[in-house]
C-alpha cells in the first residue's frame, strides 16, 4: 500500500511550503482520543493541522470533511478516502440519510482523534464565525473525550477561497488547553465557550 507514503509526503510538502511550527501551549501530544477543533479558512487545514501533530499520533488522527466537496473528482476522493482516511459528512440536513455524528463517534470507540471544524465552512480569516452544533453533539455523547482548541495562524493566506496553487507563507498551529462539555451546559453557552478559546488562542 502506497498511501502512508503519500501521506507523509503530502504532510512533508505542506511543512516545507509553510514552515508549519506547532506549539503546544496548554496540552502535549498523548496517545488517546482527542478531537481537535480549529478555525477553518483553507482546504489546507486538516493538512496543516496533521503536520504540527507527531507522526505516530498523525497516523491516528482523522479529518472530518464535507463529502459533498471531497467527494468531487478522483483524486480529492482518494486523498480523503484513502490517504488520510476522512470521516465525510453530509451538509444537506433534512436531506441526509445517516447521523453525521455516528461516523465520529465510531472512530473515537475505536481510538482514533477527530479534527473538526466547527465553523462548517471556510472564513475569509479575519475572525471565526459562529460554530455550528455538531461539535456539541459529539461531545454530549462521549462527554470524556478531551477538547483541544486549536489556532492555525497564516492558512488562509497560503491557500485563500478560490486559490488553486499555495502561496509559501509562514504557518502556526497552537494547541490550547483541554476542555470538556459541562454538566448540563447549554448548546448555545457551550459553542460560544469554546470558539472564545479558539479567539484566546489567536491573541497569544
Amino acid at each position: 500500500m502506497i498511501e502512508p507514503a503519500v501521506a507523509q509526503l503530502t504532510v512533508a510538502g505542506a511543512r516545507l511550503l509553510t514552515g508549519t511550527q506547532a506549539r503546544w501551549m496548554g496540552c502535549e501530544p498523548a496517545d488517546k482520543p482527542r478531537i481537535y477543533f480549529a478555525n477553518h479558512t483553507s482546504h489546507m487545514d486538516f493538512v496543516l493541522l496533521c503536520s504540527a501533530l507527531p507522526p505516530h499520533f498523525r497516523m491516528k488522527t482523522r479529518p472530518v470533511a464535507a463529502s459533498d466537496y471531497w467527494n468531487h473528482g478522483t483524486v480529492r476522493r482518494y486523498m480523503i478516502h484513502q490517504v488520510f482516511r476522512g470521516v465525510l459528512v453530509d451538509r444537506r440536513g433534512a436531506a441526509r440519510i445517516v447521523n453525521p455524528i455516528e461516523p465520529m463517534i465510531e472512530a473515537l470507540d475505536q481510538g482514533e482523534s477527530l479534527i473538526l471544524f466547527p465553523e462548517g465552512t471556510r472564513g475569509a480569516g479575519e475572525e471565526i464565525q459562529s460554530f455550528k452544533c455538531g461539535i456539541f453533539h459529539l461531545a454530549k455523547a462521549r462527554p470524556h473525550v478531551e477538547l483541544i482548541p486549536v489556532w492555525m495562524d497564516n492558512a488562509y493566506r497560503v491557500m485563500p477561497k478560490g486559490a488553486l496553487v499555495p502561496v509559501p507563507l509562514l504557518c502556526s498551529v497552537t494547541f490550547g488547553t483541554p476542555t470538556f462539555v459541562r454538566q448540563d451546559e447549554a448548546k448555545e453557552s457551550f459553542l460560544a465557550r469554546i470558539r472564545q478559546e479558539v479567539v484566546e488562542l489567536s491573541k497569544q
